[in-house]
């Protein structure tokens, strides 16, 4: 595939032949995969009651310091698999019964990812495909994915670009994300939802709150709303884990109760409903997937 011969699919724009080496997320120019399950701790309106088809791709074009998945996602854990073997594991996942197909992280298998997705769409595949992700984007491999994504559930991790930096090692991490969810929402339009109330179409856009880091997350909620009021689904977020030791004190604990209830409050304060929040319990190693267990 050339694109994958000068390599600009997210906003590190590296430029690097990935047929001969790696840029920032690591990967090289086949798909690496690391986990495929069903999984029941995504949005109520993904997981229903049968689970998310989830396939978790290695490699990851951010570099977040408290990554919970840092195995997969900085380490490189996984399995490198072909194209072929891809779809069957998306096929696979829809005869288990999953909801939808959730492809978590896959920005930098975009142009694998759409060939095997034009292949399946609507013909042997016949449930949503998610596109899970952390919204450092480029607007344009976000367009290779329309009509063949119906969901985007997308984060939006930092309002403060020095905190991105700082955190997660991206520049104008704000601008590239915003930008990517505009086209996110261009694409698939407010939710729709299905008789069960899982969702069919639509855009969920995740607020990680960071302890310490309150306003941040104020100032995302605001912008949310603002931008698309009730026309998609918020999911303001308290599971925060410290698994890695960090030289930022704040990210060193969980976020307590109080902070949470006071950015939960914020959000009724502005006026925005479509929202999900989370109860106490859910910050815990217990909710990361076991990735030893390889079963690709």
């Amino acid at each position: 595939m050339e694109l994958l011969k000068h390599c600009m699919l997210c906003p590190n724009k590296c430029g690097v032949n990935r047929y001969e080496t790696v840029g920032v997320c690591g990967a090289k120019n086949k798909i690496k995969l690391a986990y495929y399950s069903l999984h029941m701790w995504e949005e109520p309106v993904i997981s229903g009651d049968q689970g998310s088809g989830t396939v978790f791709f290695s490699h990851c074009n951010m570099k977040c310091i408290y990554c919970q998945n840092k195995k997969i996602s900085i380490d490189g854990y996984g399995k490198t698999i072909s194209n072929k073997r891809l779809g069957e594991i998306i096929l696979e996942l829809q005869g288990k019964g999953a909801h939808n197909i959730n492809l978590v992280t896959p920005t930098h298998y975009v142009p694998n990812i759409a060939l095997v997705l034009h292949k399946l769409k609507g013909k042997e595949l016949t449930i949503p495909v998610v596109y899970n992700t952390s919204s450092y984007e480029n607007v344009g491999t976000i367009m290779m994915m329309n009509h063949l994504v119906d969901i985007y559930l997308a984060d939006l991790r930092y309002f403060d670009d020095q905190l991105a930096y700082n955190y997660s090692g991206c520049k104008n991490y704000f601008e590239n994300a915003t930008l990517a969810i505009d086209e996110m929402f261009r694409q698939v339009g407010s939710p729709v939802l299905d008789e069960k109330g899982l969702l069919k179409n639509g855009l969920v856009v995740r607020v990680l709150i960071l302890p310490g880091h309150l306003e941040d997350a104020k100032n995302i909620l605001r912008y949310l709303y603002k931008t698309y009021g009730d026309e998609i689904f918020i999911s303001i977020m308290n599971q925060y884990t410290p698994v890695n030791p960090c030289i930022y004190s704040n990210l060193n604990r969980k976020l307590t109760k109080e902070e949470y209830d006071e950015v939960v409050k914020y959000a009724l304060e502005l006026g925005i409903s479509n929202a999900f929040v989370q109860e106490e319990g859910t910050a815990q190693e217990s909710f990361i997937p076991c990735f030893d267990k390889n079963i690709v």
